[in-house]
């Protein structure tokens, strides 16, 4: 049995390069601490339509957007209740898919699965032949953008393009580590739903969902019987354009923390922000090539998180353990008992740069003695 251990106020900073959370500016952080105020009040709409048509603008979507105090996981479930009445299609390439396609059996929905190698990206053509051949008719088919625990970054853009000449049959994406540091045109590929995390490349606390929301996905929900209480597009949607606030209790700090960090992404743009965080990628790649080797599928690496294959068989652990004890900087082992100490990933997301990341790779050479 777990027994308490009492939080004290000793505790070192650690600058983050794991998968999330990130590294969250000071000014982001100190907006928190405005005096609390009513969720139903005049100041909250001011909050709230405030974040929503901000982050419209920085996505450039016409989309609908939904901001929920949620995990980003949240719309696994919702999207599923909201739009899959029987089948849906998953593609599943590492652990989080898999959830994905685990979570839609849970709910009791028909799942059938495109398995991919972990380490292997899911191809466009792929997702037309099971469309093509399948006997049932998909209401759904889900894919994640980036496959955090491999570093696979899928073509969700192409996949789009082939699922939108299915017209019965709505997109839902899985970008939480990846939105808002990886470039995608979500209105241009036919992605109904697509959905991150505040802490991860959006570089906020933890706390928030993100959630983009087409008007057919939208319509589609109104078809159906049942639907998503807390994550419902109808209930979310239909709120905002009544009072232009959330529909249940909201997280405010976090809400004016985004409110800010929001700005600073602005200022940067989509497109900038998606450069920084290619920059970062190509800079680690090259690092991992010098001296380990990448684990996804070459072409198919993620802008936002590096899985390196240990090449060296260094002491993944101990290392991660000395680089926390000596510089103060943690990163991250092989996700699950597959990869364990088979990998390690680098988190390059939200505000760091090149320059930070090389602080990191300096570190770990040093104690791996590279």
């Amino acid at each position: 049995m777990t027994k308490k251990r009492e939080y004290r106020d000793d505790y070192p900073d650690k600058t983050l390069y794991i998968p999330g959370p990130t590294e969250v500016r000071d000014d982001v952080i100190e907006a928190m601490c405005e005096p609390m105020f009513g969720h139903r009040m005049d100041r909250m709409t001011d909050l709230y339509t405030t974040i929503v048509e901000d982050t419209k603008e920085f996505l450039g979507t016409q989309n609908d957007v939904i901001i929920l105090t949620a995990s980003g996981t949240e719309f696994w479930e919702a999207s599923t209740l909201n739009l899959v009445d029987e089948n849906i299609l998953v593609a599943t390439c590492g652990s989080f898919s898999e959830r994905h396609a685990n979570v839609a059996e849970r709910l009791g929905k028909r799942v059938d699965r495109l398995e991919y190698e972990w380490g292997q990206a899911v191809k466009p053509e792929d997702i037309r032949e099971a469309l093509e051949t399948s006997d049932e008719h998909y209401d759904v088919v889900a894919c994640v953008m980036n496959e955090s625990s491999t570093g696979v970054r899928n073509p969700i853009e192409e996949i789009g393009d082939v699922i939108a000449e299915y017209p019965d049959t709505y997109f839902v994406v899985d970008a939480v580590s990846s939105l808002g540091g990886d470039y995608v045109d979500i209105d241009a590929h036919g992605i109904d739903v697509i959905f991150a995390s505040s802490q991860k490349a959006f570089a906020m606390p933890p706390g928030l969902t993100i959630c983009v929301v087409s008007d057919d996905a939208y319509e589609r929900e109104l078809d159906k019987e049942s639907a998503s209480w807390y994550g419902g597009f109808q209930r979310c949607l239909d709120y905002y354009d009544r009072k232009g606030q959330t529909h249940s209790t909201p997280a405010i700090p976090i809400m004016l923390a985004y409110r800010k960090q929001m700005k600073h992404m602005l200022e940067e743009g989509h497109g900038g922000r998606s450069e920084r965080h290619r920059e970062m990628a190509e800079y680690t790649r090259e690092w991992a090539d010098e001296h380990f080797d990448m684990f996804p599928e070459a072409g198919y690496e993620s802008q936002t998180v590096a899985c390196i294959e240990n090449t060296q068989g260094i002491d993944v652990a101990e290392t991660i353990e000395t680089v926390d004890e000596r510089y103060d900087m943690a990163f991250s082992n092989g996700y699950g008992s597959q990869l364990g100490e088979k990998t390690f990933r680098i988190g390059h997301m939200g505000e760091h740069t090149v320059e930070s990341i090389e602080a990191l790779t300096d570190a770990i050479e040093d104690v791996a003695g590279l």
